[in-house]
């Protein structure tokens, strides 16, 4: 049985284990030419959720990021350092990948 987390959620795709989430089935971002190098400003500095919502209108995908960059941002949270680069999805790989 599939949690009832929204489509943007890290978790939609995870059974449940009782009344508990089971183990985590990834949702991967496929990687394409067509993503940007993004720098991070200082003013998202920490806070991924800020720059989902600017990017995308949804502050819930701030996940996306650490999902595409998983060698340089290994904490989706303080590895979010400004003067980071990272790829930044476009938002059709989101509604592609994620069924949004």
């Amino acid at each position: 049985m599939a949690a009832t987390y929204s489509k943007s959620s890290p978790y939609a795709n995870t059974g449940l284990y009782g009344q508990f989430l089971d183990i985590m089935t990834n949702r991967p971002i496929t990687k394409l030419a067509s993503d940007n190098l993004y720098t991070i400003d200082k003013v998202y500095h920490l806070r991924p959720d800020m720059l989902a919502y600017d990017l995308y209108n949804n502050s819930a995908l701030w996940w996306v990021f650490a999902q595409r960059n998983p060698n340089v941002l290994k904490d989706p949270l303080f590895d979010f350092v400004a003067g980071t680069a990272i790829y930044v999805p476009t938002m059709t790989t989101l509604i592609t990948d994620l069924g949004l």
